[in-house]
């Protein structure tokens, strides 16, 4: 057909999922399956994905399956995936070639086209999930008759929301209809918007989404096995939708979607709105609105933001632009941690839990040293009692934190890295007492968050082996590192900081020694603006609340709030020291930071009036809307001239480590092809960051 060829035209560099049929006996003489394995060919590092080659090359083994059935060749039909991949959803590398909403229409209704024959094939169709099951991936398994999951499964989703879309071959429609609407939502909705959150196996198989579940090992054998006793009816499959209100699910979840987003990205709220009509809609009803959300949304601005910034995450996080050459890399066996406090501790679990190699905390008394063996041990607890590791998991993770009252410890470690108070004299002064026991080789790494690398390894005799390694706060979930080259660090050093980052399944950004580097000094910058209103008397609420349009997962002083007012003073000090023509300490936050205060809301969320009162004052107030440009325009200059310095490759990096390490939303995209579309980056600095 003409608009197969025009669909599949426009995505050139779709990787092909082939459906490979192939007749499965099942056990008891019940009859013969057509069973269908998805697999495009590659190893599970490239999941299966559906273009529109691929749904065509599905669509055409559901052609030879439909006719087998109708002669009553086989009893069943069945779908798995390859190795440790069932499927990952729509193919989206052709997305942003479609132009016409005709072309997006026609791609949203193949997709149903093509999955909803798996509940017209006149026999039962079973879906065994054997790995990944994303988006389209899980919407093809829904439309299936009966579903098996692997236990091993770590990630079912709908990840779309998350992207700028919705789950739109028949997710909206078939998930509340299978588990309920309240539940459908928090996977449709709740999850995507909390950094991507993913189900395991169990999981899914709890709510209802698969009917049984098997170990890994003979999942396959298994699944066949049980589907033979339901085509007996030896084995009974019963489904209840919970007894639930339906408008009370969707409106729970615009509540949810407003306080992440505050209106800002349209494909949360078209997706509620499918959900809640679902109930009251035919299947062809339900599938054809889909169709038209999907075609909306695959035109819109908040799309290409998404595809750009997924691009971004997938691809350049992965490999660190500038890196020197990975074979340069040392071996790193064991890890020391200077310091035992709350940064440290989580450093050190990070690396026992990744890199599976011992490591030795420091700290100056024995209390101290107790507290972060205490916090390390209570986390590896935690993790075993919700079932993220096992007992034998937990037995080896607490042997491998140590702790020592000296620093000769480090005598045969690889890497050290320090998380002690934020203080260039203290830290100069552990870098000197640790580089008098380690090894010429040792890699010195410092967790700083706005120091110079250069001036903390200027007084040691290899300061050519120091490098900062800045983790984010709480280490476990923030997936960046801040890899920071100082003036003497060496190739080898660099590669082995990116090694060990990789290792610790972190994505690196490798960024030039400069104040703050980049997401603390982009951040300090955005919210220096927004507290510099505050002091000239703008209202503590219309300041707090000016960037609301952007949907920031947090307003400007719930992010205080957590960086800690001292903190954020420590850190706007450092670089109004280096850059006072354009950050300045306020006053205010000082005030805060002198009244001992650490919280500017209240464990109910409500804002303490003693805080409130040290913000009141001034007598030039701006608007919400002034507030916010301010703020974007601060931001634009000093992206800038951040890229004038040299402090990363390019904008993609301002961007990655915005996305990564400060939570800047999908749907916005980078914050420089943000700051371009809306006209900044030229008002402030006479060019676009993306020509």
């Amino acid at each position: 057909m003409a608009d197969e060829s025009l669909l599949t035209s426009l995505f050139p560099e779709e990787v092909v999922t082939r459906a490979l049929v192939r007749d499965v006996e099942l056990p008891c003489a019940t009859g013969t399956m057509a069973l269908i394995t998805l697999d495009n060919g590659r190893d599970h590092t490239r999941p299966n994905t559906f273009g529109p080659a691929g749904l065509l090359a599905l669509r055409d083994a559901l052609d030879s399956v439909a006719v087998r059935a109708d002669r009553g060749e086989i009893v069943a039909a069945g779908v798995t995936g390859k190795p440790f991949i069932f499927a990952a959803g729509a193919d989206l590398s052709g997305a942003s070639l479609i132009a016409a909403r005709d072309e997006a229409l026609a791609i949203a209704r193949l997709g149903h086209a093509v999955f909803r024959r798996f509940g017209e094939l006149g026999v039962p169709s079973f879906a065994f999930v054997n790995g990944a099951a994303l988006g389209g991936g899980l919407e093809l398994a829904l439309h299936c008759s009966y579903r098996t999951i692997s236990s091993g499964v770590t990630a079912v989703a709908f990840p779309e929301c998350f992207l700028g879309l919705l789950p739109g071959w028949g997710g909206t429609y078939l998930l509340p209809r299978l588990i309920g609407p309240a539940q459908a939502l928090k996977i449709i909705i709740e999850n995507p918007l909390s950094q991507n959150r993913m189900l395991r196996g169990a999981q899914a198989f709890s709510l209802g989404i698969a009917d049984a579940m098997f170990a890994p090992a003979d999942f396959l054998p298994e699944s066949l096995r049980w589907a033979a006793r339901v085509l007996t009816g030896s084995a009974e499959v019963t489904r209840s939708v919970p007894d639930e209100s339906w408008d009370a699910a969707a409106g729970a979840a615009r509540l949810f979607a407003d306080g992440k987003l505050h209106g800002a990205a349209p494909a949360p709220y078209r997706a509620i709105e499918l959900v809640a009509a679902a109930r009251g809609r035919t299947r062809d009803e339900g599938f054809a609105a889909e169709d038209e959300a999907l075609a909306d949304l695959l035109l819109s601005e908040e799309l290409r933001a998404g595809l750009y910034a997924f691009d971004l995450t997938q691809k350049r996080a992965r490999h660190a632009a500038g890196a020197p050459d990975a074979s340069l890399a040392r071996p790193v066996t064991k890890v020391g941690v200077v310091g035992a406090g709350l940064m440290a501790a989580q450093i050190a679990l990070l690396f026992a839990r990744r890199l599976e190699v011992p490591v030795v905390l420091t700290d100056l008394d024995q209390a101290r040293l107790d507290a972060g063996l205490g916090h390390v041990r209570a986390e590896v607890a935690r993790l075993r009692d919700r079932g993220r590791i096992s007992a034998d998991a937990a037995a080896r993770l607490t042997a491998l934190v140590t702790g020592s009252l000296t620093k000769d410890a480090f005598a045969d470690a690889d890497f050290v890295i320090e998380a002690v108070f934020e203080e260039m004299t203290v830290k100069q002064r552990v870098f000197a007492e640790v580089e008098a026991v380690v090894r010429p080789d040792c890699v010195l790494a410092t967790n700083t968050s706005s120091l110079s690398v250069t001036e903390m390894a200027s007084g040691l005799a290899h300061p050519s082996r120091v490098v900062g390694f800045h983790l984010f706060n709480p280490v476990a979930t923030m997936p960046l590192v801040e890899v920071v080259r100082g003036a003497a660090t060496d190739d080898a050093t660099v590669a082995t900081a990116l090694a060990v980052g990789s290792r610790a399944k972190k994505n690196c950004v490798l960024v030039k020694d400069a104040p703050a580097f980049v997401v603390n000094r982009l951040l300090t910058r955005f919210l220096g603006e927004i507290i510099a209103a505050v002091d000239e008397g703008t209202p503590f609420e219309v300041a707090e609340h000016a960037p609301d349009p952007l949907g920031l997962p947090m307003s400007p002083f719930f992010l205080l709030q957590l960086v800690g007012p001292a903190v954020a003073l420590h850190v706007g000090e450092t670089l109004a020291a280096a850059y006072p023509d354009r950050f300045m300490v306020s006053p205010k936050l000082r005030a805060l930071v002198a009244a001992g205060k650490t919280a500017v809301y209240r464990p109910d969320f409500t804002v303490d009036e003693s805080v409130a009162e040290l913000l009141a004052g001034g007598d030039r107030p701006s608007t919400a809307g002034e507030v916010r440009e301010r703020a974007l325009e601060a931001l634009a200059e000093e992206i800038r001239l951040m890229l004038d310095e040299g402090v990363v490759a390019g904008p993609e990096d301002i961007d990655l480590c915005m996305i990564l390490g400060a939570g800047w939303p999908f749907h916005l995209g980078g914050i420089t092809p943000y700051l371009d579309r809306a006209g900044i980056s030229e008002k402030v600095t006479g060019t676009r960051f993306h020509l």
